[in-house]
């Protein structure tokens, strides 16, 4: 099988360890609705890695993909 091979790969391929995890703090002024959580439809604005980072710890294990 054929590979890429570029300077700095194996740093490209663990970026994601050097992140840490965030948390989301929902902003009640930018809610449409009076009652505001995390377990509702989330928009979430700003960095992909770092909005993943922030929904792992309330989603870890719980999407399963069937085939």
């Amino acid at each position: 099988m054929a590979q890429i091979q570029f300077k700095g790969k194996s740093f490209v391929q663990n970026h994601h360890l050097l992140v840490k995890y965030h948390e989301l703090i929902p902003k009640k002024d930018k809610s449409l609705t009076d009652k505001v959580s995390l377990h509702d439809n989330l928009i979430i604005h700003g960095d992909n890695l770092k909005a993943l980072k922030a929904l792992l710890p309330l989603y870890a294990g719980k999407i399963i993909r069937d085939l």
